[in-house]
């Protein structure tokens, strides 16, 4: 049964550690050193330089194993890439290794299925090295380059996520093996019981692991993705607005620079004219005018050119 407890900053990362002690493994991917004493979670984080928030996300959906997530805008997308990189070092450096070593000390190797399921165990590593790396050197550089605001033009993240899923098959299969298949002598026993232990331990990790990527750092990197996308559009524009002249206002007449300022507020040639008390027809021509002379003929771009040039508060604005 999953812990219903949510973990907030001010609780004692000490009494979050000592509920969930599966967690021992988070705190060093997320970089956190031991020896925190009896600080809160928001006072450790802040010590060891990893953002709270984003901290409490991941631990709270690995506890729980249930909810969504809003990729809002406190969700620190640098500090998601650090514990995914680091994740993927300890598993793959530290947990592959490390469980292969028990395997081979539990089993007789002079036995032709032990023989077996060392290389059914080293085909499975093999995968999980294939798919880790992938994200490596394909995703974790392109959500990189997100951060740095130079996105990579041919990936994007739906491209990771249409693909993703937990390779763990083999894992299943390999435990039932040895389950099934490999009664051994008292001593050998005891060992082939802690490292199947082991083996399901990790079989949970790397599921929980697939899903802070799926229900947390993709949702994340989509959103990064909007704005990013969104900040290129807006830096076009000003560009376009650059380029054709910051001083074009000077080429405007009091009137287009009174119809400028009406189009920014929303208001349509009707309300225009009537508010400037001159015909719809005389609205129209104006607008011709001004997307002629700054060459400038969205909404999106008439407000931008407004604010650079002073003719609206940008707070008056409806973004």
């Amino acid at each position: 049964m999953k812990n219903q407890k949510i973990y907030e900053a001010d609780d004692k990362m000490i009494s979050m550690i000592r509920d969930n002690y599966d967690l021992l493994q988070s705190l060093g991917s997320f970089g956190i050193s031991l020896g925190f004493g009896d600080k809160t979670v928001k006072e450790t984080c802040e010590d060891n330089g990893v953002d709270t928030y984003t901290f409490l996300a991941v631990v709270n959906f690995t506890i729980n194993g249930y909810g969504e997530f809003d990729a809002d805008e406190n969700m620190s997308v640098p500090t998601l890439l650090r514990y995914l990189e680091a994740s993927h070092a300890y598993f793959l450096d530290f947990q592959l290794p490390y469980i292969r070593k028990e395997l081979q000390e539990s089993l007789d190797e002079h036995e032709s299925l032990a023989k077996l399921i060392l290389r059914f165990y080293d085909e499975y590593a093999h995968e999980i090295r294939r798919h880790m790396r992938y994200e490596q050197k394909t995703l974790f550089p392109y959500v990189q380059s997100l951060i740095d605001g130079h996105p990579e033009n041919d990936y994007n993240v739906e491209t990771f996520s249409k693909h993703h899923g937990a390779a763990d098959k083999k894992l299943r299969e390999l435990k039932l093996l040895i389950i099934k298949y490999l009664p051994q002598d008292g001593f050998h026993n005891n060992q082939l019981t802690a490292t199947l232990h082991d083996i399901y331990e990790n079989e949970v990790w790397l599921r929980q692991h697939a899903m802070v990527e799926d229900h947390i750092f993709v949702p994340a990197i989509r959103r990064l993705e909007q704005l990013v996308r969104q900040s290129d559009v807006t830096r076009n524009i000003s560009e376009m607005v650059f380029k054709n002249g910051m001083n074009g206002d000077e080429t405007l007449s009091d009137r287009e620079k009174d119809v400028i300022v009406s189009l920014v507020q929303g208001m349509s040639n009707k309300e225009i004219a009537d508010h400037l008390c001159i015909s719809v027809n005389t609205v129209i021509t104006h607008r011709r005018n001004i997307a002629r002379k700054l060459q400038i003929h969205s909404p999106a771009g008439l407000t931008i050119y407004a604010i650079v040039n002073n003719l609206v508060d940008i707070s008056s604005v409806k973004l």
